[in-house]
């Protein structure tokens, strides 16, 4: 496996990858981890740089989650949110043709291995309200203003 660490206005992150794809991003990377970059981690390093600069709305970097079938019906469905938009964990199990999945759409959100790129980050509450965050609400909540502000 190799990886690369990044600087961010949400932090240290790591980027994780194999020869073909990235296979994890993760926040608050520990800077005394050796870092083994490759071209996927550079490229991963380089498209999200043009995101949190507001020049990149969307990504296309090659990936590898490892999950689950319906993991992965619901990481698609994390993808196709539209850039500054938000949508509900029951609009997402009503999507993937599953709309009693409410909770299970949660627990795989929380379980994306590759946050910002598949952007659990856009899903919330059916009220409006947020949710958890893997990285923590303030870095939700400044993903998403991001994208708005960047959207507007």
């Amino acid at each position: 496996m190799n990886n690369q660490h990044l600087d961010t206005p949400i932090g240290r992150l790591n980027i994780v990858a194999n020869d073909e794809a990235v296979t994890a991003i993760e926040f608050d990377a520990d800077p005394s981890v050796q870092q083994v970059p490759n071209a996927i981690t550079r490229l991963c390093c380089e498209q999200l740089s043009d995101y949190f600069a507001g020049n990149r709305t969307d990504f296309d970097v090659p990936l590898d989650a490892h999950g689950t079938r319906f993991q992965h019906q619901v990481w698609q469905a994390l993808i196709a949110i539209p850039y500054g938009e938000t949508c509900s964990y029951s609009a997402i199990a009503h999507q993937i043709n599953n709309p009693k999945a409410v909770r299970a759409v949660g627990a795989a959100n929380g379980r994306n291995p590759i946050p910002v790129i598949v952007p659990c980050h856009r899903v919330i509450g059916s009220s409006g309200q947020l949710t958890g965050y893997a990285g923590g609400l303030d870095i939700k909540i400044w993903l998403i203003e991001h994208e708005r502000r960047i959207s507007s």
